[in-house]
């Protein structure tokens, strides 16, 4: 099994709870045309990848979305849907979407218009428009059951809650947050500059992307926790970690969509210049927010700040997996989602 979302995927997938046959789904696309930005700009002939699970039921009340984490494909989401999973995906048609700039879906690594430098930087709003566009374009649909997300997916989730308050019973955003945190931008721009420093990326002119052996080394650090580590990892079995981790930046995952969807998360205010009470007020849908203490990649601190004030249900995780602890605490966290979206509107 490969090393969570291409590379962050394996380590979360290697959880113990996650060693399960996953699912399986036909990579679809959904052309956009031109995706207008937050920023005014576009991305011209936006491809959206997605799969579908299930089958949308007579009122077409029993739709989930589920858009992809940092890095993340819907190949890798089909990993944590199932019975044994985060959720059970048989009484629901579950729409997991690859989010802008993940490398499958229109992105600065396979555009042939904006390739590369030339693709104009998106949002994580950005991301929540293509995804409302396919739901109501493609599947027609009006209103659905739920989002739902992790990480990079949690903050799509808390923006399509005050963006679109009123399109789905539910919103499960899981490790993920309403904004940034000082110690969040730390972590992601210290991984640009990285990039940005490795010779071979040419300010993102190159022919072959950079391994971003250092980003990787950056990024497996705050993935868990100290404890984790330690405890996973003995001194003897050091040498071989460092070699698999490193090995792991020879990942297909392009240097350009990693900053660029760098960029969004680092764009992550779901109340731009103001309290996050203020986003609250807009909030409708039927919360549950799962985030994990000891998270050292995104801080729980603000969406365990608004929790209380849209009245969520919240779930933290205690244990030292850090920000994989979804997968590392799945038999918590599964009962709660199951039941949230199974509830009466």
């Amino acid at each position: 099994m490969r090393f969570l979302c291409r590379l962050v995927v394996a380590v979360v997938v290697v959880a113990p709870a996650a060693l399960t046959q996953s699912l399986s789904a036909a990579q679809q696309f959904y052309n956009l045309g031109d995706l207008k930005l937050e920023s005014g700009k576009a991305i011209h002939d936006c491809n959206l990848g997605y799969r579908t699970l299930g089958t949308l039921n007579a009122d077409h009340s029993n739709a989930v979305l589920f858009p992809t984490w940092f890095s993340g494909s819907t190949d890798d989401l089909l990993k944590v849907v199932g019975p044994t999973q985060f959720f059970d995906p048989a009484p629901f048609f579950v729409i997991l979407v690859d989010a802008i700039g993940n490398g499958v879906s229109c992105s600065p690594s396979n555009s042939k218009t904006q390739h590369g430098p030339k693709f104009p930087e998106f949002t994580i709003l950005d991301m929540v428009e293509s995804e409302h566009r396919l739901v109501t374009e493609k599947f027609r649909l009006q209103h659905i059951r739920a989002v739902m997300g992790q990480s990079m997916g949690g903050m799509q989730t808390f923006e399509w809650l005050v963006r679109y308050p009123g399109f789905m019973d539910v919103g499960i955003p899981i490790v993920g947050s309403p904004r940034l945190t000082s110690y969040d931008m730390m972590l992601w721009r210290t991984e640009e500059e990285a990039i940005l420093e490795d010779p071979a990326y040419h300010g993102g002119n190159y022919t072959v992307s950079p391994k971003m052996k250092t980003v990787m080394l950056l990024h497996n650090i705050d993935l868990t926790t100290p404890e984790f580590r330690v405890a996973t990892t003995s001194p003897a079995q050091f040498e071989t970690f460092f070699a698999e981790t490193e090995a792991g930046a020879s990942s297909t995952f392009d240097a350009n969509d990693w900053r660029w969807q760098m960029h969004a998360m680092l764009t992550q205010d779901i109340a731009p210049g103001a309290p996050l009470g203020s986003a609250a007020t807009k909030i409708q849908a039927r919360v549950l927010v799962i985030n994990a203490k000891q998270d050292h990649m995104v801080n729980p601190t603000p969406a365990l700040t608004l929790a209380p004030l849209i009245h969520a249900q919240t779930i933290v995780l205690e244990g030292m997996c850090g920000h994989i602890a979804p997968s590392c605490e799945v038999e918590k966290i599964r009962p709660a989602i199951q039941a949230t979206l199974a509830a009466e509107r």
